[in-house]
């Protein structure tokens, strides 16, 4: 092969690479965050209610299918491994500060919304600096338990007063699943600290 054809080799696969349908979910994913978050600046409205709840329900399953099918059809990227967990952080962070506003969650339930976003920004922090010391940082089965807990609340006070209107408590339960998923979110947070600290201490 050329040197040329070399070239042009090398500066195509890349962008076909970076294209991908699991990045491109993920792109998607990315997308959704201001859909979301502008549907919530009309809280009292059920069908900007609805409607934000399918978004974000759509981006949720986006999530699991963009790493499956990653993994399922050899497509894993440098691109995806690191834009995956920032389309989860930014569509979590964009629902709770929109649901604050709009006061789906007051009082002492924004304590909950509060450990969950200083949990990502700790966790976050932390795999960025054991990835300049190439130390895995696993995600552990109660961290997926946590995500869980906490897409699911989101999902019902996403709905909130629509919700309500459909299935009477469906805000309440919202609201204890956020707290359940901020205790995993202190757990997990301390576990992470915990298998970090001998490398951290270290530098």
């Amino acid at each position: 092969m050329s040197g040329q054809a070399q070239m042009a080799s090398s500066t195509t696969r890349p962008i076909g690479r970076n294209w991908s349908l699991p990045n491109v979910l993920t792109y998607a994913r990315v997308a959704a965050v201001p859909l979301v978050a502008g549907l919530l600046f009309w809280p009292a409205e059920p069908w900007a209610r609805w409607t934000a709840l399918a978004i974000f329900v759509a981006a949720g399953i986006t999530d699991f299918f963009d790493g499956y099918l990653a993994r399922a059809w050899s497509q894993q990227s440098s691109l995806g491994r690191m834009l995956d967990p920032i389309a989860d952080k930014l569509l979590v962070s964009a629902v709770i500060l929109m649901l604050a506003a709009n006061q789906t969650i007051a009082g002492v339930t924004l304590w909950a919304g509060i450990i969950i976003l200083c949990r990502e920004i700790l966790v976050s922090g932390l795999r960025e600096y054991l990835a300049e010391l190439r130390v895995p940082m696993p995600v552990t089965a109660v961290a997926k338990w946590k995500t869980t807990a906490q897409m699911v609340a989101l999902g019902f006070l996403i709905a909130g007063p629509a919700g309500e209107a459909v299935a009477p408590g469906s805000t309440m339960v919202g609201i204890v699943l956020m707290w359940i998923a901020a205790i995993l979110t202190l757990y997990t947070g301390w576990d992470y600290m915990k298998a970090s600290y001998d490398h951290v201490g270290n530098d």
